[in-house]
């Protein structure tokens, strides 16, 4: 292009003396670029002429004086704002209008701002508190109670049983005999030590027994098969002077037949039914 033919390279109006735009090093009247490149403004809808400054966020454009919050139409140039449904608004605006409220202060929890939530309320990460150390929860692991809040320390502290046995906290799966609490793993047999937790067990002296033990033990013993008498398992038994019978076993010396609801006498340390007994 000669200095005596300088055009407008889509309207081939002469730029001699005028003001213009080079776009991909060819030159356009103000005119013909504005119609052709600006961008049009997303609130009045008009194009963003080369004497405005063009304000832009996510691919959407403003003139600067266009650029303010939809809701009180405040200026927004250099000034923080969020979205809503495509509505630019000041951060006030938005906070009273959308953002949550702390549950404890009842101030609003600003955009971005780190917040708690639990439950449907929301807190400040600094107003989210321990009720017992009154310390930031945080990311930590916390325990409601009481329409209280613990860390994990606190709770164990303030509300958790410690086993009667080895005095450490139990978590899960406890279990309660004389009315004190004890992990399941801590109920032993005071014989065997094994575990008595879902098992069938008593007691003597407020010491726990399993039955196999507690018969062995403190059971009295049978003076027919000399083995231990228990009533745990719902056993009858016969005694008779000091001595004691399985049911089974109360049975005559000499005939074997069983003395259970009849007569029999005793025969130096045995027991015989009244035929035996007559005989000579």
């Amino acid at each position: 292009m000669s200095a005596d033919h300088f055009d407008c390279h889509y309207c081939k109006a002469s730029l001699l003396g005028k003001k213009y735009i080079l776009r991909e090093e060819s030159p356009y009247c103000v005119k013909c670029y504005e119609n052709l490149f600006a961008n049009c403004c997303e609130l009045c809808r008009n194009p963003i002429g080369c004497n405005c400054k063009d304000l832009s966020y996510k691919d959407r454009h403003w003139h600067e004086e266009c650029f303010k919050c939809a809701m009180c139409k405040c200026s927004l140039v250099e000034k923080p704002f969020a979205v809503k449904d495509d509505l630019l608004l000041c951060t006030d605006c938005y906070s009273n209008e959308y953002s949550s409220r702390c549950f404890t202060c009842k101030k609003s929890i600003m955009p971005g701002a780190r917040k708690m939530e639990y439950k449907g309320n929301s807190w400040h990460e600094t107003c989210f508190l321990c009720h017992r150390c009154r310390q930031p929860i945080g990311t930590k692991s916390f325990i409601p109670k009481d329409n209280g809040y613990f860390c994990v320390p606190c709770f164990e502290k303030q509300f958790a049983h410690h086993c009667d046995c080895c005095k450490k906290v139990i978590t899960t799966g406890g279990i309660t005999y004389h009315d004190k609490p004890w992990h399941r793993e801590c109920f032993l047999c005071t014989g065997c030590k094994k575990q008595l937790a879902g098992q069938r067990f008593t007691s003597r002296d407020d010491f726990p027994y399993c039955l196999d033990c507690f018969s062995n033990l403190y059971a009295k013993k049978c003076a027919g098969c000399a083995k231990a008498i228990t009533s745990l398992a719902g056993a009858k038994y016969i005694s008779f002077e000091e001595r004691q019978w399985h049911s089974e076993c109360f049975n005559c010396m000499k005939c074997a037949v069983s003395l259970v609801g009849r007569g029999f006498l005793t025969l130096r340390d045995d027991v015989v039914c009244t035929d035996c007994g007559r005989e000579k």
